[in-house]
Parts: C-alpha cells; structure tokens; sequence
C-alpha cells in the first residue's frame, strides 16, 4: 500500500540512523511531520543533534515540549531536495546551523511517513552541482532572520499559487531600505502608505496576505530588515547592466535583483511568474533557488 513502509525502508532508516550516530556528524536534519519513534532511536544517542522541519504547528509545540530542535517549513509539494533546502534556510535563520557543521537530512514522500532519501550537507559548501552554496545567505545583525524566513516562504506561496488561479511574478528588496527608495520611484500609489509600523510587518499573516493580492501590481516591494513593509508598486531604476552577470533566459526583475543587490546591502527575493521558481540574490549574485514540482491552476 502506499505510504506504508516496506522492510528494506526500515533498513533504509537504521542505516542512516547509524550513520547520524557517528562523530562526523554535527546534524542531522529530518524533513517530517511523522517524528522518529522511540523504538527507531534507541540505542543512537542522536537527540541532542536532531533538528525537525515541520509544517504542523501543533506538532512543532509538542516537539518543543519535549527538548527539540524545530523549524517550520511551509507545506506546499516541492521536490525532497527542494524541501530540503527550505529547512536548511530555516535553521540556519534560526542558529540552528553554522558554517562548517556536517548536517545529514533526511526526507521522503510527500506525506513523509516513509524516509526514504538521505543527504549530506556541510555548511557553507555547494548543496548541488547547480547551486550556491548555503553561506551565502549568512545575514548581518541587522536583519531579522524570522522576517527573512517569511519572505522566503511567502514568496514559495506565491510561486506555488499566483492569483486567482493566475501565476505571478514579484520582487521583494530586504535591506538597505533607505539606499533601496533613493534607486527607485512609485509607480503606482503606496497601499502600505499611513498605515503604523507595528501592522505592516511581514511576521503578521494579515501583511503577508496583502502582500500576496498587492504582487500583481507593477513593481516591487521594499521591506526594512526588521520585516516592516515600506512600499509596494515600487521601480528600481538601476542603470548600469555591466556589473553582474544574469542566467540566460531570466528577466527584468532578476536583473534588477542583481543589480540592487550588488550596488547596496539588500537581499532581493524574485519570484519568476514563467516558472514558479524562488530565488534569492545577494551581493549580486543568486544564493539560494527554490523549484516547486507543480503549480496550482
């Protein structure tokens, strides 16, 4: 039956559960709302390097309750590598990860009842061939790693979903805000305009919500990096097409992310409406790529 594990993913799991055991590695980093039982960790003294990536709340309450490491990782049907790497970026956010740690993940299916692929990550390396590594996204102290892990699955949202059925493409620019507002102008009116800080920040679901119907304005969105919301409907006039090199194919708003990125502190978040995709640039260059393996329609 699907979903039930047979006798070679139980052999699957002990094995990587012995692998996790040993001294080399400083993680390990299990992508399920099913927790390891008891019965499948007696015997491996691995709960002190366990970190969960989750998507129920509830189950991250009662996670914590009982002494361990939880990230919330957002529920959509993204590929096991993908979903990987969107719990990679939350406990790294969350100093659950630090450069140079050898972190073993472990995932599987969509329902993850069955653990079936494992994965060897040290921070600060390449995750994939294709891909920069996860450094690249070390923040300064100024920004608020929550809010950067809300964008990031807020934008995730608005790839996997668009709106009304429709997809979307938005940039938000994170960071270097007052830099960010002299390289650009309003395009339209500011709907976060006269509204207090304290309700315009992306920790709140309602601000996360409008931002998701304000994504099919022109423009982006410039976010402080405490998570406050600015503007939206926002044009960066960057002039110079010289300094940062584009993946073929890829358009007006990712490269202006490279741009805005190169020239200020910012972090920028695009979500390409063509294909869903999620990347995050920096100084310039992309960090962190995220593909969803379907979109809704």
């Amino acid at each position: 039956m699907p979903g039930e594990s047979t006798k070679f993913d139980r052999d699957f799991l002990r094995s990587a559960l012995t692998l996790a055991a040993k001294a080399d590695v400083d993680h390990v980093l299990c992508v399920s709302d099913h927790p390891l039982s008891p019965a499948e960790m007696r015997g491996r003294p691995i709960k002190r390097k366990l970190i969960y990536g989750v998507t129920d709340e509830k189950l991250i309450k009662q996670l914590h309750a009982a002494k361990y490491a939880c990230v919330r990782v957002p529920h959509y049907d993204y590929a096991r590598t993908e979903k990987m790497k969107v719990a990679l970026v939350a406990a790294v956010s969350a100093g659950l990860l630090e450069e140079g740690e050898t972190v073993l993940c472990i995932t599987g299916r969509s329902d993850g009842r069955v653990l079936d692929t494992l994965i060897k990550v040290v921070i600060g390396q390449r995750f994939e061939e294709d891909q920069v590594d996860l450094s690249g996204l070390n923040l300064g102290e100024a920004f608020n790693s929550q809010a950067i892990e809300a964008i990031i699955n807020l934008a995730l949202t608005i790839g996997q979903e668009g709106f009304e059925g429709h997809p979307i493409g938005t940039i938000m620019v994170i960071g270097d805000s007052t830099r960010v507002l002299e390289v650009s102008k309003q395009l339209t009116l500011n709907p976060f305009a006269g509204i207090s800080e304290a309700e315009r920040n992306v920790l709140d679901p309602s601000i996360r919500d409008a931002i998701k119907n304000f994504a099919v304005l022109d423009g982006g969105f410039i976010i402080r990096e405490d998570g406050v919301v600015l503007a939206a409907g926002r044009y960066l006039e960057i002039e110079s097409h010289d300094e940062v090199e584009v993946q073929l194919g890829l358009g007006a708003r990712h490269m202006a992310a490279a741009l805005v990125t190169k020239g200020t502190s910012a972090l920028a978040v695009v979500v390409s409406q063509t294909s869903g995709k999620v990347r995050v640039f920096k100084e310039g260059k992309v960090v962190l790529e995220l593909t969803p393996s379907h979109r809704r329609t």
